[in-house]
């Protein structure tokens, strides 16, 4: 069975979705398209970003959209594989930039059900922690959470990772092989 049109990939920070997402990838045949939502302010940051740039190796389109993520979508074509990594930290940059993070959630989903390749959109799951000491926080927490359940309602397979293992929580395990 081929990949879905849309595959949602969550899990906890350091779970390997990341890793999972671009396996997936691997295994197509269509031109990769990665669509980073990093900002790199810090050393950290930029060591992160340039592990993930040498793990995936330089045979992918990278476009960096931290906030405009819409034309970056909707520029795709049918001959690509897209793998959006990662949609928490573009709705950080969204919330810090003090932009409505609902309206633009729906931009998201719309650009998404309008991409015409193969997307997978990677995500953290917030849901699991305490409930945060600050009012950002909390709003993010429950921002992420609505965008998280609208994503997973819109995919044709969602899958879960926790310790490198992926977990399919919706779809046909068939759709990965």
């Amino acid at each position: 069975m081929p990949l879905p049109q849309f595959t949602f990939v969550l899990g906890g920070a350091a779970s390997g979705k990341s890793s999972f997402a671009e396996s997936i990838c691997f295994q197509s045949t269509k031109e990769r398209v990665y669509i980073a939502t990093a900002q790199a302010f810090d050393d950290e940051m930029r060591a992160k970003v340039s592990a993930h740039q040498t793990q995936r190796g330089s045979d992918w389109l990278t476009i960096e959209a931290p906030l405009d993520i819409e034309d970056a979508i909707l520029g795709r074509t049918e001959g690509e594989i897209v793998l959006l990594d990662c949609a928490t930290l573009w709705l950080t940059n969204v919330l810090l930039s003090k932009q409505d993070a609902s309206a633009a959630a729906d931009v998201l989903l719309a650009a998404v059900a309008a991409c015409p390749a193969q997307i997978i959109v990677v995500s953290n799951e917030v849901g699991h922690g305490i409930v945060p000491d600050n009012a950002l926080a909390r709003q993010f927490r429950n921002a992420q959470g609505r965008l998280n359940q609208s994503l997973a309602a819109q995919a044709d397979l969602v899958v879960n990772v926790i310790a490198g293992l992926p977990q399919i929580l919706k779809g046909d395990k068939d759709m990965l092989t």
